[in-house]
């Protein structure tokens, strides 16, 4: 069923009077007040691995979640425990996708999954609200971009430093920070630095582990749904669940989890929203084939110079935070410019961002954080990693998407799916 014409049916029904044994049908909100939604009021919605993070998004925007699935058969008497009414329970996302009655579906898995779900969600008509990294390749997020846009989906990432919340560290919300930025007054081009004082040490704890030995599968999991798209690997308890973003089939160490979320309102910030950077350099020792490692340093540059650079080692203490040719920031928003606060105040506000995902549902307008501009910081966070792994600078075709006389770079936007998963 389309979900779009699903949507609409409600709202008739809500709006309309129903004439058959003299019965009206209001919805509760209408009458009762004290801040009551009806459930027939809400946006449905089924959530996609039910682990730490599934779980933690159970009760969120005014949702309502109807279904659950996870090949953890305890991940799933957990979150059910958590809910006070009884949901639909499912091990295959596939089942969940074709669900009349969701509106939303909330990937909530490992990223090696992300591509193939929001795809086949989009394919089924939901709108889909995603984990960072949006995607473990550059090539599956052009297929979700692909998909999103030839159906007609809204498509939500979920970090959101760019519109709401203090920005690690800076103690400061993004939007003073881009209001400075877009005035001009620290000049072009912009380097940004961003080191363990924020806050962040890239959780290397969060490596994975060689030389693993095979252990049996508990009964509770299915070992080779996990795996998925994958290459098998004999199972380990350390390769997933909490543990899986420390190997390259899955996710990519703490850049993975957390990059996108440090990477995207720099990208906000410096209007980069439609384009990637074009030189990748690195500093990292040799990365093991299978379990991810620690770095030293990653820098971007952008065509017009614009630089990000990723402090591995939290070596740059004292670097401001954006540095100008006419002025620095520093954490805890120190500048070196004079009268800043009113001068920030005497500038016009950024354009306004949808930051309710259920806003964007209702009135099929996209989201702040959708899946463009979530591709490109996205891209951001696959392009270190791509360095990191191969251990040498790349150069990068924004445009094409895709590495200029580097056949093995290119070998990583595309990777393999293990049989029968394909996009």
């Amino acid at each position: 069923m389309n979900n779009k014409n699903n949507f609409t049916r409600r709202k008739f029904l809500k709006s309309s009077i129903a004439i058959g044994a003299g019965l009206t049908i209001v919805p509760r909100k209408v009458l009762g007040g004290n801040g009551y939604t009806a459930p027939s009021d809400q946006l449905t919605k089924a959530i996609i691995g039910v682990g730490g993070m599934g779980r933690g998004h159970i009760p969120y925007e005014d949702t309502r979640v109807v279904a659950i699935c996870d090949v953890d058969k305890l991940h799933l008497e957990e979150a059910q425990n958590r809910i006070d009414y009884k949901v639909k329970q499912f091990s295959d996302f596939r089942e969940v996708c074709q669900l009349p009655e969701v509106d939303i579906v909330h990937i909530a898995t490992p990223p090696h999954w992300h591509g193939l779900m929001a795809v086949e969600a989009a394919k089924a008509g939901k709108d889909i609200w995603c984990e960072k990294p949006m995607t473990r390749t550059i090539g599956e997020g052009k297929k979700i971009v692909e998909a999103v846009n030839n159906h007609g989906r809204m498509f939500r990432l979920n970090t959101w430093f760019r519109f709401k919340d203090n920005f690690y560290g800076l103690g400061s919300e993004v939007f003073p920070l881009k209001k400075l930025i877009d005035s001009g007054i620290l000049g072009w081009p912009l380097k940004v630095t961003v080191s363990g004082i924020t806050g962040f040490n890239w959780k290397f704890y969060w490596s994975g582990k060689h030389n693993l030995t095979p252990e049996k599968v508990p009964d509770n999991l299915d070992y080779d749904m996990w795996l998925g798209p994958a290459p098998y690997r004999p199972y380990h308890p350390h390769r997933v669940h909490a543990n899986f973003r420390g190997y390259w089939d899955y996710d990519g160490g703490g850049l993975g989890d957390m990059g996108q979320h440090y990477l995207d309102p720099v990208q906000y910030m410096l209007n980069k929203d439609d384009e990637s950077p074009i030189r990748i350099e690195v500093d990292a020792p040799q990365q093991h084939y299978d379990a991810v490692g620690s770095w030293k340093r990653i820098e971007y540059t952008y065509a017009d110079g614009c630089k990000i650079i990723l402090d591995g080692e939290n070596k740059d203490k004292d670097a401001p935070y954006i540095e100008g040719p006419n002025g620095k920031i520093y954490q805890g928003f120190r500048t070196d410019i004079p009268n800043m606060q009113s001068f920030i105040k005497s500038l016009p506000d950024p354009e306004p961002q949808i930051s309710v995902f259920s806003e964007s549902v209702k009135s099929r307008k996209k989201f702040a954080l959708n899946e463009m501009n979530g591709f490109r910081s996205s891209t951001l966070v696959n392009l270190g990693i791509i360095a990191v792994r191969l251990g040498r600078s790349l150069n990068f075709d924004s445009d094409k998407l895709e590495f200029i006389d580097d056949e093995g770079a290119n070998r990583l936007i595309n990777q393999p799916m293990r049989a029968p998963w394909n996009l």
